[in-house]
């Protein structure tokens, strides 16, 4: 299982992406996104592209290994991490 911090931050950069486009709220921040909360409004019936093991199972598994999938999510995360501080 892919081990995610919750913090929000792909929520908040999916502007500009055209898989993500009809979640985009028209800042480039996802529409279900609870500022608030730093959390998913609907997380129990989110889209399966915001699932990423699902989303393994379902478009990936034939083409990437597991582990190297998780750490390309990783290495996405780490990106908005490091984006975050400048």
């Amino acid at each position: 299982m892919f081990k995610c911090d919750r913090c929000g931050l792909c929520c908040q950069n999916i502007g500009g992406n055209p898989v993500y486009s009809d979640l985009d709220n028209g800042k480039g921040t996802c529409r279900y996104f609870d500022e608030s909360t730093n959390l998913c409004r609907i997380y129990k019936n989110r889209p399966l592209k915001c699932r990423i093991d699902e989303a393994y199972d379902l478009w990936f598994k034939n083409s990437i290994g597991l582990e190297d999938y998780y750490e390309l999510n990783n290495e996405a995360c780490n990106i908005l991490k490091k984006n975050r501080r400048k």
